[in-house]
């Protein structure tokens, strides 16, 4: 069990979700309805998928369903970049998106470059570029 084939967010307003990441940050979905019950992005490798976080809650538990909460869960998103610039690039896009900058475009310890900002229902994600990061012919990082 080596292997995550998608990540599934909860959210709280599947139309301004579907808003944020499909129709202003380009995330690519065969999903044209303005609020469905559940969306599933094309992204290479791992997929993505947005479902109501009530209905999901009760997916996992129908008699105790597990209490959603504000505030960080102690798990990131991460966009990794093949250059530098390529993350101010990004932060610009979610910025003009609507999305919350919580940390601008630095330089970080371990040689690289990142940002971090969160999404409508405050899911965080890193953008973030290293100088010895590979990528394959699919655009996934090599580690």
């Amino acid at each position: 069990m080596n292997k995550i084939t998608c990540i599934c967010l909860g959210v709280r307003d599947m139309k301004r979700s579907i808003i944020f990441y499909r129709d202003r940050l380009g995330f690519q979905t065969d999903c044209r309805e303005s609020n469905p019950r559940v969306c599933f992005f094309n992204t290479p490798g791992t997929k993505f998928e947005l479902y109501p976080l009530d209905l999901l809650a009760e997916d996992i538990d129908p008699v105790s369903p597990p209490v959603s909460g504000n505030g960080f869960g102690g798990i990131t998103l991460a966009y990794n970049v093949d250059a530098r610039e390529k993350v101010d690039e990004v932060i610009g896009l979610v910025r003009s998106a609507g999305g919350t900058i919580v940390k601008e475009p630095q330089d970080v310890f371990w040689g690289g470059y990142h940002a971090y900002f969160a999404d409508p229902d405050g899911y965080y994600w890193e953008v973030a570029w290293g100088p010895d990061f590979r990528y394959d012919e699919n655009g996934l990082l090599i580690l």
